[in-house]
């Protein structure tokens, strides 16, 4: 008898229980469908685009640039090129003698540059001497130091107890690096330098004073410089490993194919048909850095400026940053 009892309370308690929903119903009820909550007027969501604008105005924004390669590549001319001012270090310091440090001495300038309301902290750091000695045996070393450092400084702010609201950013975002335009291939120094680099920032390789080669030469030295890069297993920007949708990876594989770029950097003005234009005069024409027939320097800007330079930003922070930041905090916490 109480076994028979027994069942039958169970049997009532089960029979008082709502059914059982399988599992696949409850969203249905719950989340919308894949086209989203259909709104029946006009809310403004969209205005969050106008608020992050206006704020963006507001603050500003930083780009911190570095240019490595050897002396006579046009490394200034180039970074005054792309930002079509006078913000490279030799230009604002004309009256300085040049020599050629025995060691890479790395120099640092910080200039406002303001476009249509729009604010940018820009600092471009040069290495001279880089690569300019008999024996250039770790001669990468201050430029990894100093990448170091920036990364040093930011988490040193992250992790205080009061920290500022806004962290200022010293932090490299890309890495420009200039390879000789010698025709042939990469030297032992440009793989050891992007496959160190690499690592720990974007590198972003191109073939200087382009206009030194013929068309056959720079496309054959381009795809040499390809199949080296794919030799050694060195990832320069933009990294296939961080594409995050379809359209980025379509995008950035143009990119990849063109990259080095071959560039061509003038900072005068000439008369070309009627209109004025950046470019390089010889006996033959002139140069026309913006042209895309003549150089590959259009490609080069809306990759670092109009395209990419959030992405550069974003990188460096979320990947690059973040395995610093992770390495350091494991070597502070072992006994």
């Amino acid at each position: 008898l109480p076994t028979r009892a027994g069942s039958s309370l169970e049997a009532e308690e089960h029979s008082m229980e709502p059914p059982a929903v399988p599992e696949e119903e409850v969203p249905l009820t719950v989340a919308p469908g894949p086209a989203g909550c259909q709104l029946f007027g006009y809310v403004g969501i969209e205005a969050v685009l106008d608020q992050m604008k206006i704020k963006t105005m507001k603050t500003g924004f930083e780009f911190n640039i570095m240019v490595v390669g050897q002396s006579g590549l046009g490394k200034s001319t180039m970074v005054n090129t792309l930002f079509k001012s006078k913000v490279s270090r030799k230009s604002s310091q004309p009256s300085q003698e040049e020599r050629v440090p025995k060691t890479v001495q790395l120099h640092s300038i910080t200039h406002v540059i303001e476009e249509k309301g729009v604010k940018m902290k820009l600092t471009v750091t040069d290495t001279p001497g880089f690569g300019d000695q008999i024996n250039n045996e770790n001669c990468w070393d201050p430029i990894i130091k100093y990448i170091n450092e920036q990364y040093e400084r930011y988490l040193c702010e992250e992790i205080l107890i009061t920290r500022k609201r806004k962290i200022p950013d010293t932090r490299v975002h890309g890495c420009v690096y200039f390879v000789p335009p010698t025709g042939h291939w990469l030297r032992p120094l440009d793989l050891e330098f992007m496959r160190r680099l690499s690592k720990i920032v974007n590198v972003v390789p191109v073939i200087a004073k382009a206009d030194t080669l013929t068309l056959e030469e720079r496309a054959e030295f381009k795809q040499r410089i390809q199949e080296d890069l794919k030799t050694h297993a060195i990832s320069v920007y933009p990294q296939e490993d961080f594409d995050q949708d379809p359209e980025d990876r379509a995008l950035n594989n143009r990119i990849r194919e063109k990259i080095p770029f071959a560039v061509v950097g003038a900072d005068q003005e000439h008369q070309v048909n009627g209109k004025r234009v950046l470019g390089r005069k010889t006996k033959w024409g002139i140069i026309e850095v913006e042209n895309p027939a003549h150089c590959e320097f259009p490609l080069l800007r809306d990759l670092l400026i109009r395209s990419h330079l959030q992405d550069l930003k974003d990188i460096t922070h979320n990947v690059h940053y973040e395995s610093y930041r992770v390495r350091r905090l494991n070597e502070s916490n072992r006994p």
